[in-house]
């Protein structure tokens, strides 16, 4: 095949023997050019029809789908050819490759699809990593793979890697016997103007004024570097308005173009073509018109220094895009694209000062965002990651916390191997927590699956400001199957609802948007962010999530009063995030979801409504409770335990304490007291305190408890029973015996002996002991019981441990006094003589 002749003069040329000696040799190489050299282009049709590449294909890697689709594009126009004959190109979501395809631009997923499918890359002779500063995770962990692959299956594979400003030595650690090709080029100059807004303005207003001086003062097209769509967006209203000085005098053949990768494909060819004689064009673009593309007209270079990367918060464990200060060598990158056919100008939006302190390189960004995605895909690959060349290793505790997701996602098994869920998931070009919630889609929920990860995947169809936008993600969905809402954008629903489409033929599903249930989105959601289901707290809007972190929400957005949410997007604070997409769910929902996860948990607890021994039935998640029932506990071992805790911690209060168990504990109690109280078998009288009765709640209770559930059954126990039992038959004859209950007077009246005095005493009328000559006693004899005499009418007259003294002394005072008060009665002069008698 010739070399085209157009290509014949590109600085590349210069370089290209030697790349081409090198690659034959079986060494890699390292190709070093400013842009605007030709080594995307150049490089590849010249190295392949080399002998040594003996007729196998060129893979060659770039990190965008629009430089992947454009240097195909222009590949095959030199070639006069159409894209998929020589040359041809995969992204994710297209496919141009055909029999005759010997050089292939794919994007740097579709490697290693490849590799995992394929590690031998049947038929590949050369893999060729473009722009390889970037340093995206995909290319780097496709380099990971190709070099394990080489060592093994494929060692004839050369790798060649290009950029205009690569970190040489980096690139090397991996690549330690590559050939290092410099091409100078014939860059123009570039006159470098440092233009930083006044203190306060933001960034779009100075942009947009430094477009305004470029069209005045310069000739030739202008290419604008933005962070994102959205600060592209508020420039084109500044340029269409009278807001950027100088913009209206040439605004009648000046075009405005954005250049992003959201933007559809009739967009960015447009942004890409030639300005038409006569007219000059602003091109407001993202990062994406860095390298690897070319933008035809280019003569003056707007960069605002700002770029839009992905950043990994280990403690929250989520991504964000954050806008950061690009490095120098990226600012050097943008810069050249002003010189690349004539001598040019850049503005940089900040000062030169600043510049200085920039960064050589961004971090990689492997080091800076969350590796599920790579722990998937090392897992499936097979060899431990620590046996693998990274040009930066992964960080050990994001890989670490990329597994413990997986896990939790059902990818990966306890040892870390991959289950077939995993694998399933690996099918899709999705984030593994999207591609559960696809795979684990029930068949008719399938399709509202795929709009959902197509939503989140892609940027928000909704348009305002963020803190005026609804959270719920079933609007969004409702807006791409049909629903017109006023915060859609038409352009984004259009590319959001082909892109779900495209995911279910790649899950081998029907589509069918027709039949989506929005209400159905948290159900969904719960299988692809199962960590951050929140539960409502007091306040509408305030909610915790399954880590204990808060969320919130406005209290007046319709998922405010919801129970149980689902967050899939959140602004990544991390003591409170706000929620920005979310879904509800009920608890049925959430249980359906994730039925693996969710514990049942029952517990034993008195119910202090009820006041009464429950069986609570929770079910949770986590440290989270869904719901909870209330039974009446089962019989059994732990009900008793139960029981036991309730007497224990009542300190005997839950018991139903009768007058005949509180004398029986009072007389058994005098009794351990009194040294002259005989023992059974010469024990000690057993303790019955509070205390010693608590300790011993096993021995006396705990066998009567065997058929009981709750509070009625203590209350009905009868504790002088269960008492007495534990007593023993001989002992409570003795204990009778000793201290009998009770006191019966001499006319045949049963008094009881009141045992919690120092002495036990007997409240007695006096009339009661007529006819008494012995003062009454216990424990044999041993023990004179206190008399407490009363009047008739139950008063107390006297106290006496001598009741013959009484009778012959201080008698006769009471009775003079007792003949007074109460004349009807009879008071005999010798009451111990007298005969018993009491009145009715």
């Amino acid at each position: 095949m010739p070399f085209p002749i157009a290509l014949h003069d590109l600085p590349i040329n210069e370089v290209l023997g030697d790349l081409g000696e090198s690659l034959a040799a079986g060494r890699d190489a390292l190709l070093v050019a400013p842009p605007g050299a030709g080594k995307t282009t150049a490089a590849p049709l010249w190295l392949v029809d080399q002998p040594w590449l003996d007729g196998q294909r060129i893979v060659i890697l770039e990190p965008r789908r629009l430089a992947t689709r454009a240097a195909a594009q222009r590949m095959a126009s030199l070639l006069n050819e159409r894209v998929g004959q020589t040359v041809g190109y995969q992204t994710r979501d297209e496919r141009h490759i055909g029999p005759t395809t010997r050089i292939e631009v794919v994007t740097e997923g579709v490697l290693t699809r490849r590799l995992q499918t394929d590690p031998s890359l049947a038929g590949v002779g050369l893999l060729v990593f473009d722009e390889i500063h970037e340093r995206n995770l995909p290319s780097d962990v496709g380099l990971a793979l190709a070099l394990d692959a080489r060592t093994t299956v494929c060692p004839r594979l050369r790798i060649l890697a290009m950029s205009a400003t690569p970190d040489v030595v980096r690139v090397q650690t991996v690549l330690p016997d590559a050939v290092v090709l410099t091409s100078d080029g014939r860059v123009h100059p570039v006159d470098v103007r440092w233009f930083p807004p006044p203190k306060g303005e933001r960034i779009e207003q100075t942009t947009a004024t430094a477009v305004g001086r470029a069209l005045r003062d310069e000739t030739g097209d202008v290419l604008v570097f933005l962070p994102g769509i959205g600060e592209i967006r508020r420039v084109q209203q500044l340029l269409a308005g009278d807001g950027a000085a100088g913009v209206m005098a040439v605004k009648a053949d000046v075009d405005v173009y954005a250049l992003a990768g959201a933007l559809s494909v009739a967009e960015q060819d447009a942004a890409l073509a030639p300005s038409p004689p006569g007219r000059r064009r602003v091109v407001l673009s993202t990062d994406i018109a860095e390298s690897s593309l070319t933008v035809a007209g280019v003569r003056v270079v707007i960069d605002a220094g700002l770029a839009r990367v992905p950043r990994y918060d280990q403690r929250t464990g989520m991504t964000r895009l954050t806008t950061v200060s690009t490095s120098r060598a990226s600012s050097e990158q943008r810069s050249g694209r002003a010189g690349r056919t004539e001598p040019g100008v850049a503005y940089r939006l900040w000062s030169k000062l600043e510049h200085a302190s920039r960064r050589a390189h961004l971090e990689a960004e492997i080091t800076q965002i969350d590796l599920a995605g790579l722990a998937l895909e090392l897992s499936v690959w097979g060899t431990p990651m620590e046996r693998l060349q990274f040009i930066d290793p992964p960080p050990g505790r994001t890989f670490k916390q990329g597994v413990e997701l997986l896990q939790r996602l059902g990818a990966l098994d306890s040892e870390e191997h991959p289950t077939e869920i995993g694998r399933q998931m690996l099918r899709l070009p999705l984030h593994p927590r999207l591609a559960r919630m696809v795979d684990g889609a029930s068949a008719y929920e399938s399709s509202l699956a795929c709009v959902i990860a197509a939503l989140l995947d892609e940027r928000d169809v909704f348009r305002g400001r963020i803190d005026e936008l609804p959270a719920d993600l079933g609007l969004r969905v409702a807006a791409v199957c049909g629903q017109a809402h006023d915060r859609a954008d038409g352009r984004d629903v259009r590319r959001v609802r082909d892109r779900a489409a495209d995911l279910a033929r790649r899950a081998g599903l029907q589509f069918k948007p027709d039949n989506v249930r929005p209400e159905r989105c948290g159900a969904l959601l719960a299988l692809a962010y199962p960590d951050r289901i929140a539960v409502r707290r007091s306040r509408p809007g305030g909610f915790q999530m399954r880590s204990g972190a808060g969320a919130w929400t406005s209290p007046t957005d319709s998922l405010a009063v919801e129970r149980f949410v689902v967050a899939a997007d959140l602004d990544g604070r991390r003591d409170n995030a706000r929620i920005r997409i979310g879904a509800a769910l009920d608890v049925e929902e959430l249980i359906e979801a994730l039925t693996d996860q969710i514990e049942h948990r029952q517990s034993l607890v008195w119910d202090k409504q009820r006041d009464d021994l429950v069986l609570r039935c929770e079910r949770r998640l986590g440290g989270m409770l869904l719901d909870e029932q209330t039974r009446t506990p089962p019989t059994g071992p732990e009900t008793t335990s139960a029981l036991l805790e309730r007497v224990r911690s009542t300190r005997l209060g839950a018991l139903h304490w009768s007058d005949a168990a509180e004398s029986l504990r009072k007389r058994v109690g005098f009794l351990r007291r009194e040294p002259s109280a005989t023992t059974v078998g010469g024990q000690e009288w057993p303790d019955w305190s509070d205390k010693a009765l608590i300790a011993s709640l096993d021995q006396w209770l705990a066998p009567y408890l065997v058929a009981a559930t709750g509070a009625q059954d203590l209350a009905h126990l009868d504790t002088a029973m269960l008492l007495s039992a534990w007593l023993g038959w001989d002992a409570a004859v003795l204990l009778d015996e000793l201290a009998p209950a009770d006191y019966v007077t001499a006319n045949g009246h049963r008094v009881t002996i009141d045992y919690s005095r120092d002495v036990p005493t007997v409240s007695v009328r006096v009339q009661d002991l007529f006819g008494t000559r012995q003062h009454p006693s216990i424990v044999g004899g041993s023990v004179n019981l206190a008399m407490e005499l009363l009047s008739p009418a139950d008063r107390p007259v006297q106290i006496t441990s001598d009741l013959p003294r009484f009778w012959a002394g201080s008698w006769a005072l009471v009775r003079k006094e007792m003949i007074g008060r109460y004349p009807k009665h009879q008071w005999p002069v010798d009451p111990a003589n007298a005969v018993p008698h009491r009145l009715k």
